[in-house]
């Protein structure tokens, strides 16, 4: 079947039969291997039997190991055929460490998550959430679905009918079903796990609660670290900055010329986007040295403003804006001017460029007015 020129990899076949042994929980899976294809550093062995009773519960224990955890006991079940569509069963629980979800589909791994995860997510939010509602906590009502899973361990799997995938390498769950699905089949039993247990869901939900504390001061720390480097920073004048203090979700446009920039700063949000208009044709950057560079206005106006170095003095957190938008004249000129801005970016601030900051906006060349309706067009053959 496979031909001669065919090459196994022992220890990968293992894991693989052991996952499915743990996702069939109950079945007995018997792992044979010649020992002249097992390589001399590989620990695989030649022979192996895998019986998992507990199914995904005994997967995540093994998982964890020793590692501290929050409840005593973990939080897992099956559903069988929900209306139809699926069955499911799932395992969770809450841990000192970093969360993860290990989730499969019909047992195809899914490592970039999917529908099902969200669904699973979804539900365990809004069960905590609730039960904090039904025994008075209202310091639970600043718990976000990253509270709650930054911390949690757990193990999902679903059997779906023709099931979506989607990405690269297909490996991500796109059917909306397997949301309802999910959050259906698991609403009800951590409805019930949480009241029969009270002390463990009061431990759980000081956990998470925490959780939630912890964020918000870090986003409080970060808020008031900002406005201390607004405060330091000698900003440019033509700068016409943000009122929030966050650089989450601020923006900046670069725009040419003082017109542009009078327009744009009409048109804006002032509460998170800032407006820096730049006189004429910037440096090439690509051609000049250092010295030209430290002396021109319009590049230390731009390095001012975003405030946060550049090369190897460069700091992501010190960035005041989450988006760089370059929003250039819609001709050859502005065409220009936003190529020689890509290049200042590329070389000077490369780690801004692949931080996924930087953005290209494309304004219309023509306004098209008839009867009181406007119309734009990108280009002369858009406008016929």
């Amino acid at each position: 079947i496979f031909g001669k020129g065919a090459a196994f990899e022992p220890a990968r076949l293992y894991r693989m039969t052991r996952s499915k042994a743990y996702l069939f929980g109950g079945v007995e899976i018997r792992w044979t291997c010649d020992p002249s294809l097992i390589k001399e550093k590989d620990q695989t062995p030649a022979k192996a039997e895998f019986h998992f009773p507990g199914g995904l519960k005994d997967y995540l224990k093994a998982s964890l190991g020793d590692d501290f955890q929050v409840t005593r006991e973990i939080f897992a079940g099956k559903s069988e055929k929900q209306g139809g569509h699926g069955s499911l069963e799932w395992a969770v629980t809450w841990f000192g460490g970093d969360g993860f979800i290990n989730s499969y589909c019909n047992t195809i791994p899914t490592g970039e998550g999917g529908t099902h995860e969200a669904g699973f997510r979804n539900v365990l939010t809004r069960g905590l959430r609730a039960y904090a509602d039904l025994v008075g906590n209202k310091r639970a009502s600043i718990v976000t679905s990253e509270d709650v899973m930054i911390s949690a361990a757990g193990m999902l799997s679903v059997f779906i009918r023709e099931p979506e995938f989607v990405g690269q390498t297909k490996d991500r769950l796109a059917t909306i079903e397997a949301i309802r699905i999910v959050e259906t089949a698991i609403r009800d039993p951590f409805d019930h796990w949480l009241a029969d247990n009270p002390q463990e869901a009061s431990k759980l939900l000081e956990w998470v609660i925490a959780r939630a504390d912890e964020r918000v001061r870090r986003r409080q720390e970060k808020e008031v670290s900002r406005k201390s480097a607004v405060r330091k920073l000698r900003l440019p004048g033509k700068l016409a900055d943000c009122t929030q203090n966050a650089a989450a979700g601020a923006e900046l446009f670069i725009v040419e010329g003082d017109s542009a920039g009078g327009s744009a700063k009409q048109a804006r949000d002032r509460a998170s986007q800032a407006v820096l208009p730049l006189r004429g044709k910037i440096l090439n950057v690509a051609s000049a040295g250092n010295d030209k560079l430290a002396g021109n206005q319009q590049i230390s106006d731009l390095i001012q403003a975003l405030g946060c170095g550049t090369r190897s003095k460069y700091r992501d957190e010190d960035l005041r804006y989450d988006r760089v938008i370059i929003m250039t004249d819609a001709d050859v000129d502005g065409a220009h001017i936003a190529s020689l801005l890509i290049t200042f970016f590329y070389q000077e601030m490369p780690a801004l460029v692949r931080g996924g900051h930087l953005y290209l906006a494309v304004p219309p060349l023509y306004s098209i007015r008839q009867g009181g309706k406007v119309a734009y067009a990108r280009d002369d053959a858009h406008k016929d």
